[in-house]
């Protein structure tokens, strides 16, 4: 009893901690909007989750709950991932965790309350995407006869054991030195990826008849969705396969074809097998127990191993910068470049290396996603160096000078703007020769870039949100989608470029002296 009343102080500590966050209640409002926006009326000229490109099931409960499920186990895995974590970071930095050790409290019942907590905020935004999709079913009027357990019962198989995954991750990045901050949030991209289409080629019912017959399933469930569903689409689209099923925005031409899916039976072997995820989870969570000790004495995470890294031998950088320092915005500007690029750790610069090369000698396709990659890798600089001095606490100190708040957002920007351009400079090189309008296109979705990671972090006061936005838009333009498919559709990405940059920039310089002054 001692043990269970200890583990719940920590889980209602913690979700009173994240409750108290403004950001909490917006993205539950989020949750909400985006939700309604999965269930367009017929004549929405879009499906969210269907096959093919135009066939979808009624609107019933357990059609409503399928699509919910099947959003969550995939998207709100990986988006989850940025809203969920950082909270054993956030007890190491505040030495919470040193009184915390003072306690009975056990190791790996510290970091089960961690778990249990990321999951406990997952239940409350799909219970609110649960109860908007029941509004929705009910305002679309293609079937109004709710049924709760039907609503839920995909949500609950499908969806639970991914995210119980995701929280795993989500502890296991907070533990590792090197993966608390924004390594560890490209890092989980690819992750999310390969668990995605790793598991999901495994079982693919598809490709396999052992994927068809077998009671387990892939992380996201997919697979299992694909083998209840394919049955009844046969009957109203018998030319589509099971690999046809479409998990986002499709655009439909006309009227959407529909057919009836009122209720989902999973075997108790399929539960089970769905279970399989939520029981290596919690295996995962107590084997990473014994770790806990020396993870939170290493509170100097990845950053600071990057500023003892060998990218402060970079001597190089002194008398190539030396011309700028001839004025004071020159030596400023020389000054944060040094301060970047010496905190870079060998992991970018071989990165950057790599993504180079595939500028060079790939086709159109692989220069637009290493130039993808190459942002990527190198958010932090666009998301968090405007908030140097707030998480540093060093702004009464920098700002104190005549005119240090316009000269380091001069700066800033010069450096943000160098660096987004300077690691698609192979890019730009060759694709000018032939193609100025895609290098064009190029150069001003840098700038954009640049400037929106420094305006939304000033916005939001937290470098997070522009981290997740890339990483989002990073998926999407692999995909030749969204605005980063600059070289696949370089006319859509300057129009849009028209429309931001400008917004961006005002956004930046009207609130950057409110947050310099702030403490």
């Amino acid at each position: 009893m001692n043990a269970l009343r200890r583990f719940r102080a920590i889980l209602i500590a913690d979700l009173r901690e994240r409750s108290r966050s403004t950001r909490f209640w917006v993205v539950l409002a989020l949750v909400g909007i985006v939700t309604w926006w999965c269930f367009p009326p017929s004549d929405a000229h879009y499906i969210t989750v269907g096959f093919g490109d135009n066939v979808r099931g009624i609107y019933s409960s357990a059609w409503v709950g399928m699509v919910l499920a099947l959003m969550y186990s995939t998207m709100l895995s990986l988006i989850g991932f940025y809203l969920v974590r950082g909270t054993l970071v956030r007890d190491f930095d505040t030495r919470v965790w040193q009184l915390l050790v003072t306690t009975p409290m056990t190791r790996s019942g510290y970091l089960l309350a961690k778990w249990v907590s990321h999951m406990a905020v997952f239940a409350l935004i799909m219970l609110v995407g649960v109860v908007v999709g029941g509004i929705a079913q009910v305002a679309r009027a293609e079937d109004r006869a709710l049924d709760f357990v039907e609503l839920v019962k995909p949500v609950v198989v499908i969806s639970l054991p991914a995210l119980a995954v995701t929280a795993f991750f989500a502890v296991l990045f907070d533990l590792a030195p090197w993966l608390r901050r924004t390594g560890g949030n490209v890092l989980y991209f690819f992750v999310w990826i390969f668990l995605l289409a790793g598991t999901g080629v495994m079982f693919d019912p598809g490709k396999s008849e052992w994927a068809r017959d077998t009671w387990l399933s892939d992380t996201a469930g997919m697979s299992l969705a694909m083998r209840d569903l394919h049955a009844v689409v046969a009957t109203v689209a018998p030319t589509l396969k099971l690999s046809d099923i479409a998990i986002g925005v499709s655009d439909v031409a006309g009227i959407p074809v529909l057919f009836a899916w009122t209720h989902w039976n999973p075997d108790v072997a399929e539960v089970l097998g769905r279970l399989i995820w939520v029981a290596l989870s919690v295996l995962g969570v107590f084997a990473l127990a014994p770790t806990l000790d020396r993870a939170a004495a290493r509170v100097h995470d990845a950053q600071a191993k990057a500023g003892a890294s060998p990218g402060r031998r970079l001597r190089w950088l002194d008398p190539l910068l030396r011309p700028l320092e001839s004025t004071q915005i020159g030596t400023l500007l020389a000054a944060e470049f040094k301060l970047v690029l010496r905190q870079r750790s060998a992991w970018w610069w071989l990165a950057l290396i790599g993504l180079g090369i595939a500028q060079i000698v790939g086709n159109r396709q692989a220069i637009g996603i290493a130039a993808i990659g190459a942002w990527l890798i190198s958010v932090d600089v666009f998301a968090r160096a405007i908030l140097r001095e707030r998480e540093t606490g060093t702004g009464p100190l920098v700002f104190v000078a005549a005119g240090a708040v316009r000269r380091l957002l001069i700066a800033r920007i010069g450096v943000a703007l160098l660096l987004a351009i300077g690691v698609v400079a192979p890019a730009l090189l060759r694709i000018s020769v032939g193609d100025p309008s895609t290098a064009l296109a190029i150069l001003a979705t840098a700038t954009g870039i640049a400037l929106s990671g420094l305006a939304i972090g000033v916005l939001c006061r937290n470098p997070r949100p522009f981290e997740l936005l890339l990483v989002a838009l990073a998926y999407a333009g692999v995909q030749n989608g969204g605005p980063l498919a600059v070289v696949a559709r370089p006319a859509d990405a300057l129009q849009l470029r028209a429309l931001v940059l400008p917004v961006m920039a005002v956004v930046l310089i009207a609130l950057w002296p409110r947050l310099a002054r702030s403490r």
